[in-house]
């Protein structure tokens, strides 16, 4: 099968996705096919016309929370309808290297629903494939060493591109419906990403006295979730904890408060136990022993935090004007140690073949 015209749209924070859609983009060039790629950061959805019959859209994102981001699902959901057209989803996922050993990451909800959006608005889906590039999320973990991604790099770019060989050539490929058992089980954590998580993360981000107001972040931010508050950089909501920020900073002023982060679990839970006691001791409500269980209280704690979060971060951001408070806070981060570092994909942008690539 002999695709009309071939087009890419991805999401990147610090790379991964990008270059896994110009290997694709490559492999469509050599194939004679018209093909154009898309960063959704730059483009506006509501401008894009409907694709022409028979040609093929790929949709390529990191993965965050086990699905897409919030940019990339609702890009997917409002794309338009098909026109005789197919599609496929890839997804760049947390890989690992542990010696001689490379770890696979986990997809989770994402192809299933993007398949399903996908298939209602009548597109063929002719490829879903998961690609374990290293994991850049170094608010939970150290850097990877630049050696062990340029080795997972060398591993998984011949693997991409057969897979863009066998689709754009009209072959199909489901690889990642292997890993079917493993992304049902794990698909209740998507639900607490998106509704917690996500949220929790994105105030975990500060910016230390390196910082020089230079405003990169501000102006390279995917999602626009940085700006400028009482002369300080500030994090918004709209963070998708896509880790551009902190790893493409020049001055490596961005740091993940971690131990403001422990601090306000601590205050939650002490919060709420507290009130949990109060209440079972003045026997406010009878039978309610069970709010002594350690794991209800968890979970109520996780309901709660946002409260303390929300106004312990604008207290945060207040305080770290004053030279005390904003060591305490930068010190008590991992980020800021040298053994910790930061991730740099390797630079595999691909052959700009036309006037097409539109990549910034």
């Amino acid at each position: 099968m002999k695709f009309k015209k071939v087009i890419i749209y991805y999401f990147s924070g610090t790379g991964n996705a990008k270059n896994t859609a110009l290997w694709i983009y490559d492999e469509a060039k050599k194939t004679g096919t018209e093909v154009e790629i898309f960063n959704i950061a730059k483009i506006n959805n509501q401008e894009i016309t409907r694709p022409e019959e028979n040609s093929l859209i790929g949709f390529i994102s990191p993965t965050h929370g086990f699905h897409f981001p919030a940019i990339m699902r609702k890009f997917v959901k409002t794309f338009s309808k098909s026109n005789n057209c197919s599609a496929f989803v890839v997804n760049t996922r947390a890989g690992l290297r542990l010696g001689k050993v490379f770890i696979p990451g986990l997809s989770g909800v994402l192809h299933y629903w993007s398949s399903i959006i996908l298939i209602r608005k009548g597109y063929k889906i002719v490829g879903l494939f998961p690609v374990d590039l290293p994991s850049n999320w170094i608010s939970l973990h150290p850097a990877i060493k630049q050696k062990g991604t340029e080795l997972i790099y060398k591993r998984v770019e011949p693997k991409v591109r057969q897979f863009a060989k066998e689709i754009i050539n009209g072959k199909r490929n489901y690889k990642a419906l292997l890993n079917i058992i493993q992304d049902i089980i794990i698909s209740p954590i998507t639900i607490l990403y998106i509704f917690f998580a996500k949220y929790f993360f994105a105030k975990s981000f500060i910016s230390s006295s390196d910082c020089d107001m230079c405003g990169l972040c501000e102006k390279t931010c995917p999602v626009q979730a940085i700006k400028q508050v009482d002369g300080r950089m500030f994090w918004t909501y709209k963070c998708e904890s896509c880790m551009k920020c902190m790893n493409e900073c020049p001055h490596k002023a961005i740091e993940t408060a971690h131990g403001f982060i422990v601090f306000i679990w601590f205050l939650t839970s002490l919060f709420i136990g507290y009130i949990i006691s109060y209440l079972l001791n003045h026997q406010f409500f009878e039978n309610w022993q069970w709010l002594q269980n350690e794991n209800i209280k968890t979970l109520i704690v996780v309901f709660a935090i946002f409260p303390f979060l929300f106004i312990g971060y604008r207290l945060m951001h207040l305080l770290m004007r004053f030279k005390l408070f904003e060591r305490i806070f930068v010190l008590s981060s991992l980020t800021m140690y040298n053994f910790w570092g930061r991730y740099k994909a390797p630079n595999k942008r691909g052959k700009k073949h036309s006037n097409n690539v539109n990549t910034k």
